[in-house]
């Protein structure tokens, strides 16, 4: 088996382009179109309250504000993560979605400030329910402070106050975990890139192209079994970065297993000596080249031989 001299350059560009488009069509899409709804949401309840209050109240300036906001998002010359027709989900920067979702949480609040006292009420029901579910002795405290005030008056001053403050920490978890999503996302691409530019430079100087697509094989069935048996589903990265990894591994291992066969060690016997580095092409190299993408495990075992073996003391020599 011979790969032509640029299918692996083919595979390498057809698979960054589907990471690219996964990435923005399975991930920041469905994100987009949750803060669309949320958008109109918003701007429903900013139409409630303008129809309810005066034209002299202060109230109305608080509407009138959070309603240029609303317009200022929804504007396509304004945002340039909004959907395009002629891009489609590839238009959506992960970094500007992460801000328009700050700003709509801004506005949401400053809505929640002027939104009539049975709102506030039902709006803190919800924040209690959601401060609960956090971990952080801070938002205990936090949902404490506010069961007690409401309790006690939960029409005043400072019962409102303290759900502002419990909407603007829920609001920063939820921010942080999407940008934290986001962060990982961007390293994975990162690391996909480089470690797909370190392929095509392996693959074109030492020419193992089949030791790569097996090992990237393995590292692509490696979840997919993982999920299989389980029945959890594996995180983006892992997803994103694994065939790119078995692939590396692949080419990585098969040195390794020379090292160790060679007969000055022997520690792996003649027929990996004559089915491995040397010889990528026989059968039994390009299962190992499998095993090795599969299981990274097997690669970190077989590194931690090798490097005992070079670091092993050498034997004294016997007195004479």
């Amino acid at each position: 088996m011979r790969v032509g001299s640029w299918g692996l350059e083919l595979v390498c560009v057809c698979y960054l382009l589907i990471v690219y488009i996964t990435s923005r069509g399975l991930i920041a899409a469905p994100r987009y179109r949750l803060l669309q709804a949320r958008l109109r949401d918003c701007r429903s309840r900013v139409e409630c309250l303008a129809a309810a209050r005066g034209d002299d109240s202060p109230e109305k300036a608080v509407v009138a504000a959070v309603a240029g906001r609303l317009d200022a998002l929804e504007l396509g010359g304004t945002v340039v993560w909004r959907l395009s027709s002629r891009y489609g989900v590839i238009a959506i920067p992960l970094s500007k979605l992460a801000a328009a979702w700050r700003a709509l949480h801004a506005s949401e609040r400053r809505l929640l400030g002027v939104e009539p006292p049975d709102e506030v009420l039902a709006q803190r029901e919800v924040l209690l329910i959601q401060l609960a579910a956090s971990s952080d002795a801070g938002d205990a405290e936090l949902a404490a402070k506010l069961a007690a005030e409401a309790a006690a008056d939960p029409r005043s001053a400072e019962a409102r106050a303290l759900v502002l403050a419990a909407a603007q920490r829920v609001h920063e978890l939820e921010d942080s975990a999407a940008e934290r999503d986001y962060d990982q996302q961007r390293v994975a691409l990162w690391l996909a890139l480089t470690g797909l530019f370190a392929i095509l430079l392996i693959g074109r100087v030492l020419d193992h192209r089949e030791t790569m697509l097996l090992g990237a094989l393995g590292g692509f069935l490696s979840p997919v079994v993982g999920v299989m048996r389980s029945q959890r589903p594996s995180s983006w990265g892992v997803l994103v970065l694994a065939p790119v990894g078995g692939a590396l591994a692949a080419v990585g291992g098969l040195l390794l297993v020379r090292m160790l066969a060679d007969p000055d060690l022997n520690l792996l016997g003649q027929v990996f000596l004559e089915n491995s580095w040397g010889a990528p092409e026989r059968p039994i190299a390009l299962a190992v080249a499998l095993l090795f993408g599969f299981s990274g495990q097997l690669f970190s075992r077989l590194a931690l031989t090798a490097t005992g073996q070079l670091t092993a003391p050498a034997p004294s020599p016997r007195a004479v």
